[in-house]
């Protein structure tokens, strides 16, 4: 699977370089972004943009992420979905699951709130 890595301060931005997230790949996608999370980071943003495809396999492999992530009070954003990926999420209900924007700013911004009232919640129970 060929992918990259863009690691922020506050979050990793991982972009498959794949047009097809099926049963063959669904399988390393979770692994990456276990690793990904095993490294330290609670925060990930999935760029979507050169995936056209995914069947039911490649959306597991994303609840994945979206659950390993939320564990540890972490967020989980899936960016700039083509529209055949958006359709399948849409028809699985996963549209309600999932966070999901547009571009990789909103991502940005929607984890800086997400940070932000974790720390407000923190506060509020010291």
């Amino acid at each position: 699977m060929k992918y990259s890595v863009d690691k922020k301060e506050q979050y990793v931005i991982f972009t498959p370089m794949e047009e097809k997230l099926d049963s063959a790949l669904s399988p390393k996608l979770k692994s990456e972004l276990l690793t990904v999370q095993a490294e330290g980071y609670n925060n990930l943003v999935i760029d979507m943009s050169n995936v056209k495809y995914a069947d039911s396999s490649g959306l597991s492999a994303l609840l994945v992420g979206n659950r390993e992530f939320g564990r540890n009070g972490g967020i989980f954003i899936i960016s700039s979905p083509q529209d055949h990926v958006m359709k399948l999420i849409k028809l699985s209900m996963l549209d309600k699951v999932f966070i999901i924007v547009d571009t990789i700013e909103e991502a940005a911004e929607a984890i800086f709130i997400h940070e932000i009232e974790g720390k407000e919640q923190e506060e509020e129970e010291d």
